[in-house]
């Protein structure tokens, strides 16, 4: 197999869950192939570069193989090469977000317990 879909290429490499998410990114705009917007049925070989922006993330790829099915993540680990600059600025960001959670310190998840209402309202009374 040399080539195949973009949407296939980026489910096979594991970016995305599902072929629907891959094509749903595709269609929004964020994935390039080789510097142009591309879609879904876009053919995709060896040689090719992507530019994948997931979130606050962007990665920038070189496509090394195609595979004819998904396998697990060391086979998808190589399809592609991320370019080091790719990955430093990527690493960079997610250590500005750890820093960031560490200042503010950690989002509580969901409802409040009783116990955090009565320490609010003991705060509020002084």
């Amino acid at each position: 197999m040399t080539e195949t879909r973009l949407d296939k290429w980026l489910w096979t490499a594991r970016f995305f869950k599902t072929r629907s998410l891959a094509a749903g990114a595709i269609d929004g705009g964020k994935i390039e192939v080789n510097g142009e917007k591309a879609k879904r049925a876009k053919t995709v070989r060896a040689g090719d570069n992507l530019r994948i922006r997931q979130g606050p993330y962007e990665f920038r790829l070189t496509v090394t193989a195609v595979a004819p099915s998904r396998g697990n993540a060391s086979a998808a680990a190589e399809l592609y090469q991320e370019l080091p600059e790719s990955r430093a600025l990527r690493e960079r960001i997610a250590e500005q977000h750890r820093l960031a959670r560490a200042m503010h310190g950690e989002v509580p998840k969901g409802r409040p317990t009783k116990k955090d209402r009565r320490d609010w309202d003991r705060l509020d009374r002084e």
